[in-house]
C-alpha cells in the first residue's frame, strides 16, 4: 500500500486517468465478457478518482482546493448568462437548421420539467454535470496547466474525455460524431473555467443546461436525430473555433512573475559644515 500511495503522489495525473476509465468501465467491460446482465456506464468515474487521488496525495489541502472550486460563484455576471445560455442557444439554433426535421413545439415543451432535469442534473453524481466536472475541470485542468499551456492542456484532456465516452458509441447511446462534439466542446469548458477564475460551478451549470433539453424533448429520432448531432458539433466546432481566435491571449502560458528590481540605498550625504 505504501508503494501504491508513493507512486499515485508522483504521478497524480496518470492515476487520475486510469482510476476514471477504470471506474467508469468496469461494467461495461463485465457486460462484453458475458459477467454483467447489462451495459452500465458510471460517469462518477472522474469524481471518484479525483476523490481517491486528492485524498491519497494531497490530502486537506486538496480537498480545499476543490471544494473551494465548487462553490466559487463570484465572477461576473455575464459569465452566468454564457454559461446558461450558450449551450441552450447551440441546441436550439441548431434544430432550427436540421434539415427537414419538424420544428419543435416551443409552447408545448414541459419547461417545468426541464428546470427539474437541469437541478437534477446539478447535483446528480451519477450524471456528467457532477460526475465529471470537479475531476476534468476542477482536478485534472489546473494540474495539467501546472507544466502545460492552456491549449496544450484542452488537446490533451480533450482526447482522454473524449476516449472515455467510447462505451456510449458502442452501445449506441450516442453517434460517433460525439466523440468529436466532446472534444471541441472541451474547448469551450476549458476557456470557461479559466476565464472565470478556474470555477467548477460555472462549468458544472454549463455541463447541466447542456443536458437539460434532451432531443426527445425537441421531437427528434431517427434520421433527423443523427442529423441534429452533426449539425451541433458543426456548431460546438465553430464555436471552439471561435473562442481560439478571438481570444487568443487567454491560450498562451501564464507568464512567469519577473522579480521587482531591489536597488541598493544611496550613501546618506554628510552634513555641511
Amino acid at each position: 500500500m505504501a508503494a501504491t500511495a508513493s507512486w499515485i503522489r508522483s504521478h497524480r495525473l496518470t492515476a487520475f486517468f486510469a482510476l476514471s476509465y477504470l471506474l467508469s468501465w468496469w461494467a461495461m467491460i463485465l457486460y462484453w465478457i458475458g459477467v454483467w446482465p447489462e451495459p452500465t456506464f458510471i460517469p462518477a468515474g472522474p469524481l471518484v478518482a479525483a476523490v481517491v487521488v486528492i485524498a491519497v496525495a494531497d490530502g486537506r489541502a486538496g480537498f480545499r482546493d476543490l471544494g473551494s472550486r465548487l462553490i466559487r460563484w463570484r465572477v461576473p455576471w455575464y459569465w452566468y448568462a454564457v454559461a446558461l445560455g450558450l449551450p441552450l442557444a447551440v441546441r436550439f439554433g441548431s434544430v432550427l437548421v436540421n434539415g427537414d426535421a419538424p420544428a419543435p413545439d416551443w409552447t408545448g415543451l414541459a419547461w417545468t420539467s426541464v428546470g427539474l432535469a437541469f437541478l437534477v442534473r446539478l447535483v446528480n453524481p451519477m450524471d456528467g454535470p457532477l460526475g465529471e466536472e470537479p475531476g476534468w475541470r476542477g482536478f485534472a485542468v489546473p494540474r495539467l496547466q501546472a507544466a502545460r499551456s492552456p491549449l496544450a492542456t484542452t488537446l490533451v484532456l480533450g482526447v482522454l474525455a473524449a476516449g472515455w465516452h467510447l462505451p456510449l458509441v458502442l452501445v449506441g447511446d450516442i453517434g460517433p460524431v460525439g466523440l468529436v462534439t466532446t472534444f471541441t466542446i472541451t474547448i469551450v469548458y476549458v476557456w470557461l473555467f479559466n476565464r472565470t477564475s478556474g470555477s467548477v460551478l460555472l462549468t458544472a451549470l454549463f455541463h447541466s443546461v447542456q443536458g437539460a433539453v434532451t432531443m426527445s424533448d425537441l421531437g427528434l429520432a431517427g434520421t433527423h436525430l443523427v442529423r441534429q448531432e452533426f449539425v451541433e458539433c458543426v456548431v460546438w466546432s465553430t464555436v471552439a473555433a471561435g473562442v481560439l481566435v478571438l481570444n487568443r491571449s487567454a491560450w498562451q502560458p501564464a507568464r512567469p512573475v519577473r522579480p521587482a528590481l531591489v536597488r541598493a540605498p544611496r550613501p546618506a550625504l554628510a552634513p555641511a559644515l
